[in-house]
């Protein structure tokens, strides 16, 4: 059977036609792979901050926790007022005695 005009140029929009349209399923993988890299990143942030939470719930139990925690509430504390006492000078220096 010969091969017409029509049906060649049928073969060939039908050809363009599956370029196109694979080349709008890649760019739409290529995104959806984007989206998925974006959530997998969040989920792991969440959980590292999960087992960072755990991490110090376990260390400050008992008598060592205890006094782990005194030790860092003294350090925070401390730090908090030697940045309140060095930067509320109101531009003046401080003499010293």
């Amino acid at each position: 059977m010969p091969t017409t005009i029509a049906s060649s140029f049928s073969d060939f929009l039908n050809a363009v036609t599956g370029v196109f349209f694979s080349l709008i399923n890649s760019v739409l993988a290529v995104f959806q792979a984007i989206i998925i890299l974006g959530k997998d990143i969040i989920a792991s942030v969440v959980h590292l901050a999960q087992s960072l939470v755990s991490l110090a719930l376990g260390l400050l139990q008992g008598a060592y926790g205890f006094i782990a925690a005194n030790l860092l509430a003294v350090v925070v504390l401390g730090g908090g007022y030697y940045l309140y006492t060095t930067r509320n000078t109101n531009g003046r220096v401080k003499k010293k005695a």
